[in-house]
């Protein structure tokens, strides 16, 4: 990992936590630039994974060699060079129980995701799929989730309840037993104008019925400068037992989650892990513009979100 890790005090104890489990068997789906056949070695390496490379065999060693990593003990399935070939042999290793979650290699998104969600892969839940960031942020008091800034485009409120269960779960593994959650939108009153704010006050209905699976304490509208500050809130005569200290924040649609996740990154200094949820196993996603600490705490941080694995032999 960079020598930058000691930046995020945050981060590095989520992947101390991971690596004293067990390792997490993970199918790497067609890890076919050096980058992503490198993040899963390091994650290797690290403790936290124990990966199986599933692509062209011949290619991969290349790359190996290339990228100077050590491909011994290392399960290699050997495919057709195909992304979509390779995605769904991954995911048959999942459905089938023989790995514990994936992670998307060098393929488009779109590719390992349509083999996730095909009806004879066996990895849907009842569940649509979302995808989470945790962040360490420096100007930030604890971990902080974002979603959904990666799959859903303009979610409907059946899904964003979807998606709210989905954070949820993670962050209760993850040790938060009474999760605060910001669902955001421009303003903190509710307009019939403005859907944004609308959505967010049927999610809270539901969240205080126990629609959305499980305790939690759900507050929206709120506008991002209430969210993260108690005293915005305040000043704006809002009572919010979530203003200032949220554990998660939830957007409207992909356009604000993608400008938030990048002003968080890219202004904001910070580092996160991301995975896609709502799937019988975790997804580790990573873009090419993440770090190589990146793709390692988005390995630590499914590992966290298992309850129990079996040790791998």
């Amino acid at each position: 990992m960079s020598d930058r890790t000691a930046e995020f005090p945050r981060l590095t104890k989520l992947v101390d936590d991971a690596r004293g489990r067990t390792r997490l068997r993970v199918a790497v789906a067609y890890p076919c630039s050096a980058d992503s056949l490198a993040a899963a070695i390091f994650a290797r390496d690290d403790g936290l994974i124990e990966p199986v490379l599933v692509g062209p065999a011949s290619r991969m060693r290349t790359l190996a060699t290339h990228a100077k990593v050590r491909l011994n003990d290392v399960l290699l399935v050997d495919t057709a060079d195909d992304p979509v070939v390779a995605s769904r042999a991954a995911v048959a290793l999942a459905a089938s129980g023989e790995v514990a979650a994936l992670m998307k290699g060098s393929q488009h998104t779109d590719e390992l995701l349509t083999a996730v969600l095909a009806r004879d892969a066996s990895l849907r839940t009842g569940r649509r799929i979302s995808h989470a960031f945790w962040f360490d942020l420096p100007s930030y008091h604890k971990p902080l989730m974002l979603t959904d800034a990666v799959v859903n485009i303009a979610p409907t409120v059946a899904e964003k309840a979807d998606i709210l269960a989905n954070v949820l779960q993670l962050a209760r593994r993850l040790g938060v037993a009474l999760p605060k959650i910001a669902i955001l939108s421009a303003i903190e009153t509710v307009n019939p104008a403005l859907a944004s704010s609308l959505d967010a006050a049927i999610l809270c209905k539901m969240a205080d019925r126990g629609q959305i699976g499980g305790a939690a304490i759900v507050d929206g509208p709120l506008a991002l400068d209430n969210a993260l500050s108690a005293a915005a809130a305040e000043t704006k005569g809002l009572a919010s037992r979530v203003a200032g200290d949220p554990d998660v924040l939830m957007v409207h649609n992909l356009d604000v989650g993608n400008a938030l996740y990048k002003s968080f990154v890219y202004a904001g200094q910070g580092e996160c892990a991301g995975l896609i949820l709502g799937a019988r196993v975790p997804i580790i996603l990573t873009s090419r513009a993440d770090s190589q600490r990146a793709r390692i705490a988005s390995c630590a941080l499914a590992r966290m979100s298992i309850e129990e694995v079996a040790e791998v032999s």
